[in-house]
């Protein structure tokens, strides 16, 4: 893509009120800067942003030109770190004057989960290339929102990628190739494991209040046990979820486990692994049904997501879609780094910690290499990685003003993203129920059975008592695809869980 072209181009025009009466006005996408560059602002920065930074800054033809993260301390130690390399950006506190400056090109989001969409969407109203972190969305009803502004974006020569590193690995499309070309037969059952200790969050004496200007100054505990002076706009920390006391100890990441800021591990880590999993089954829309129970085990704590968890997905046709969370380790509650369980394949292999295992008629793919049904190795894929290439392909892309692998389509992100609500949805309707009793509503699913009693052996191991802290069990959710709702006994308690709270001023805008 050219200055010239970019110039000529018409881009989407939009309008978002702001909760402090800023108005973002409609605007065109600036042409590339000088010499071509690409012109970018890392937004949320604190974790995963850290790593775009990073990836950014060593792509040739690329300028970070401004920074946004809504944390003093935070933006005071990145804007340090980027002198030190003679670098020097603009500084934003609200996403949204961040979006309206006019000589940024593209934006990229690692915010909290709750703020993924609300800011991609606001980057696309003003004329931004958008690469948002999963998940894409907090909820479906916003998911399919994005995806919507997308293929309006899309017309006008801009980029919205996701952040599923894996769709840009050789490896891993050598692997779904192997699959796709019937080599080991077809597919029974595509399954994505999570098994990644997760310790207390820790239980707050009482909630910490904003101030009247919508800020938290107070003490938390960060992981190393030492206080943390927190200073940060809680108002737009927030957005656009309506402002609330903050009960939890740790102020950044600990959101993860609350449920109107992050959506549990099935939501942070499992993403991942549900669009590879979908990815094995040949890409299809959303499933007909889904099931999910677990439990929040061994600690009472702030956390309101379940640190164990199993999710069933079935489609129209083709095969199921089984996912497997693990938050505990090995047993008796002992946290020493790499103790936690492993599966095993047919009783045999050991199935990856945190990965993907593709079953077929003569045997399975577990991450980088495909088994026979003795779990003997038949064939290794090459050039095997986490997608080390992501960023650099969404670059590529925004010079190209398109998408230049359609595995990197925001749509991707939105369906893998959905899986996590719609297991959520399940589990938070769930009631508690024996292991005799979900044990039989899994009779007729042989894999289902097996991984349960491995799940449960979990449990045991670490002295829960299943009789007294018994599994919660959703129920069987029936799911429109075509219309992205749930049908059935339980819909309308399901659907009001399939969207959320939009504070007023942070209302998704409007993309035409």
């Amino acid at each position: 893509m050219n200055q010239t072209n970019a110039t000529r181009r018409t881009f989407l025009r939009g309008t978002v009120a702001g909760a402090a009466g800023i108005a973002v006005l409609p605007s065109f996408a600036a042409p590339l800067g000088a010499n071509g560059d690409v012109r970018v602002a890392v937004i949320g920065f604190n974790s995963r942003g850290a790593g775009h930074i990073s990836s950014l800054l060593a792509i040739k033809g690329v300028r970070i030109v401004a920074l946004c993260d809504v944390d003093d301390k935070v933006m005071a130690k990145q804007v340090a770190a980027f002198a030190k390399k003679g670098l020097q950006v603009k500084q934003y506190k609200d996403f949204r004057e961040c979006c309206a400056d006019k000589d940024i090109d593209a934006i990229t989001i690692a915010t909290p989960n709750h703020s993924h969409t609300l800011i991609a969407m606001t980057g696309i109203a003003n004329g931004k290339h958008v690469y948002v972190e999963k998940p894409v969305a907090h909820n479906i009803w916003e998911g399919r929102k994005l995806v919507d502004a997308a293929a309006i974006a899309e017309k006008k020569g801009l980029v919205v990628q996701h952040g599923m590193q894996r769709r840009s690995s050789p490896g891993w499309q050598a692997a779904m190739d192997f699959v796709k070309a019937g080599k080991i037969g077809k597919v029974q059952l595509s399954r994505g494991i999570n098994f990644k200790a997760r310790k207390s969050i820790g239980k707050v004496a009482a909630p910490v209040q904003p101030d009247a200007n919508g800020r938290i100054a107070s003490t938390f505990r960060d992981t190393g046990g030492k206080p943390q002076l927190i200073d940060l706009d809680y108002k737009l920390w927030s957005a656009p979820r309506p402002m609330a006391p903050v009960q939890r100890e740790q102020m950044h990441y600990d959101w993860h486990w609350q449920w109107a800021y992050g959506n549990g591990d099935i939501g942070n880590q499992g993403p991942h692994q549900l669009d590879v999993a979908r990815w094995a089954l040949g890409n299809p829309g959303l499933p007909k049904r889904v099931m999910s129970f677990g439990g929040r085990w061994g600690y009472k704590d702030d956390g309101q997501t379940a640190n164990n968890q199993m999710a069933f997905y079935q489609y129209a046709e083709g095969a199921p879609l089984l996912f497997d969370n693990r938050g505990l380790p090995m047993k008796d509650m002992n946290w020493t780094k790499g103790f936690e369980p492993v599966f095993r394949i047919n009783g045999k292999t050991s199935a990856p910690r945190i990965g993907n295992v593709i079953h077929c008629e003569g045997g399975f793919v577990a991450e980088a290499k495909a088994y026979d049904n003795e779990g003997q190795t038949i064939q290794k894929f090459d050039g095997f990685d986490e997608g080390a290439n992501h960023m650099q392909n969404f670059i590529d892309s925004v010079r190209a003003g398109k998408l230049i692998n359609s595995n990197l389509h925001v749509s991707h992100g939105f369906q893998a993203s959905a899986l996590a609500h719609m297991s959520n949805i399940s589990y938070r309707l769930g009631k508690q129920m024996s292991n005799a009793e979900l044990k039989e509503r899994l009779a007729n699913d042989k894999a289902g059975q097996e991984t349960l009693a491995d799940f449960i052996a979990n449990l045991e191991a670490n002295q829960i008592d299943l009789g007294t802290e018994k599994i919660s069990v959703g129920p069987w959710l029936d799911f429109d695809p075509a219309s992205e709702k749930f049908t059935g006994e339980f819909a309308a308690e399901a659907n009001k869980l399939a969207t959320d709270e939009y504070a007023a001023g942070f209302e998704l805008p409007s993309i035409s």
